[in-house]
């Protein structure tokens, strides 16, 4: 019978894999970047969406690499080669660069994303961003039951009760000004995660994101005690976050507010 793997040892993997996603990052940086767009509707009429480099490509397939000498039992999602809804008992989930669009262009808010899904339950999480709280470079992680850290040092998100109008991120920053809050975009849903969990904004609302640009935040986020939301498709009120069942084969896809509890209210009331 094989033994089960401790989530400290998950954790550690997640991120060592993290980091030499954000190593392969930098490094490339400068460089001249051979970029595709995935194309939305019909080829005449098709919108260029979603830019992949070579870079997204290059670090996805060098994790999947790492993942099956150390866990070949181990299920994988990623952003370029896909995968279908959780049934292994352990899945990770990766999102090789979360804000390519950033990146391309230089812009420097970027971050390199692992989540692994206990079942459906996300457990551990690691997002290497490209700026933090500390300015600069580094892991954010958490396990379930734990605290969040980064780079290996323990972390506690700064509540900032003297700011009277926090920064919460938003898709389309039609934030009501009335709340209390100013909205940015920042292009990263994994970067927006990790810094909800340090305390550098109050919240963030995505609108659509897929499972793999929020699997690796919401641990960190669970750490630091903030609030989660989900939206089912059909029903108009936010729940409260469960895990990324979806009840079918399909990759979960569903409107989420991670932040404060105060904060993730008032987001889900704006339009």
């Amino acid at each position: 019978m094989t033994a089960q793997p401790d989530l400290r040892d998950l954790e550690l993997l997640a991120v060592e894999l993290a980091q030499l996603a954000g190593d392969r990052i930098v490094a490339s940086l400068g460089q001249t970047l051979a970029v595709k767009y995935k194309k939305l509707g019909k080829e005449e009429e098709a919108e260029f969406r979603d830019p992949v480099s070579e870079i997204d490509s290059a670090v996805e397939a060098v994790l999947r690499e790492r993942l099956a000498e150390h866990y070949p039992t181990h299920a994988v999602i990623g952003e370029e080669e896909g995968g279908s809804a959780p049934t292994a008992e352990y899945t990770w989930v990766i999102d090789p660069v979360d804000g390519t669009s950033n990146f391309v262009n230089g812009f420097p808010i970027f971050a390199a994303s692992i989540g692994i899904l206990h079942h459906t339950n996300p457990v551990v999480g690691a997002v290497w961003c490209s700026t933090s709280h500390a300015l600069r470079p580094g892991v954010y992680h958490a396990s379930e039951g734990g605290t969040l850290y980064f780079d290996g040092s323990r972390i506690e998100a700064v509540e900032r009760t003297h700011v009277k109008r926090r920064i919460v991120g938003m898709p389309n920053l039609m934030t009501d000004m009335s709340l209390g809050y100013e909205a940015r975009q920042t292009g990263s849903a994994a970067a927006e995660c990790a810094f909800v969990a340090a305390g550098l904004l109050a919240a963030a609302r995505f609108d659509s994101p897929n499972i793999w640009d929020v699997a690796g935040g919401v641990p960190l986020v669970r750490a630091t005690g903030g609030s989660i939301l989900t939206q089912s498709e059909g029903v108009p009120e936010w729940q409260t976050y469960e895990n990324f069942d979806t009840g079918s084969d399909r990759l979960w896809r569903q409107p989420m507010i991670v932040g404060s509890a105060e904060a993730a209210t008032a987001l889900a009331l704006t339009v």
